[in-house]
């Protein structure tokens, strides 16, 4: 293909997006796009249909690691961090925005908010999201992670996490990567430990969220709190 032919793709594709924006690309197209930015002179089609084949699918090329995205042909370092970029930039926006405009009332509410929190992650994450008195959120601290199985939790660090926020009330989160959303009885007797553990200095656990996929597991719905505040 000749370079004004390619130069001729990129602009149609380019101009399609200003246009249209994503919703009526395909999932090759996406990428084909994304890597106009980190390969600036060669057809990225090919290299696009490589990633989707290789992973499965583009969520899946998006949390895969840079490493792993650079051995597929084609893909340097530059490519593969620009991939990768894109889950957790994805994250970042959607915690910034429900930061913004969320006051986590309610279980569905603080649900959607925590579910954003686990965007693109492959490994255990557990949160602490620290609360003012109306609800709303100040911090929302990665206070741990582990493997796909998962991460140890301290309570004594989420107990630091609350003073240093000055936090009302907390709720847990944390998701199982590759798993049911139930509790294992290590998460029940963890949710436990930090409940004692924050009642000593006055700070309620209004919740504790395990997420998987799209999926979550409220203890509060489910009768697993003492006095839940959503």
């Amino acid at each position: 293909m000749s370079q004004n032919v390619h130069e001729g793709h990129r602009e149609r594709l380019k101009r399609r997006f200003i246009e249209q924006g994503l919703d009526g690309f395909e999932d090759h197209q996406v990428l084909e796009l994304l890597l106009f930015f980190s390969i600036p002179r060669k057809d990225t089609n090919e290299i696009a249909h490589r990633l989707i084949s290789t992973f499965g699918s583009i969520s899946n090329v998006f949390e895969a690691h840079p490493k792993e995205l650079q051995k597929v042909k084609g893909v340097g370092e530059n490519s593969a961090i620009l991939i990768s970029l894109i889950s957790q930039i994805s994250r970042r926006y959607l915690v910034d925005k429900n930061r913004k405009t969320f006051q986590l009332r309610n279980v569905e509410v603080a649900a959607e908010y925590i579910k954003s929190l686990f965007v693109g992650r492959k490994n255990e994450v557990f949160y602490v999201i620290c609360l003012d008195t109306q609800l709303n959120v100040i911090y929302s601290v990665p206070l741990f992670e582990g493997t796909v199985k998962e991460a140890v939790v301290y309570p004594r660090k989420v107990v630091e996490c609350a003073i240093r926020y000055n936090a009302s009330s907390v709720i847990l989160a944390h998701n199982h990567p590759g798993g049911s959303v139930r509790p294992s009885m290590d998460d029940i007797k963890t949710t436990q430990k930090i409940v004692n553990a924050l009642s000593t200095i006055g700070v309620a656990v209004n919740d504790h969220f395990i997420v998987a996929k799209d999926e979550y597991y409220s203890f509060a719905q489910n009768g697993m709190l003492p006095q839940p505040q959503l």
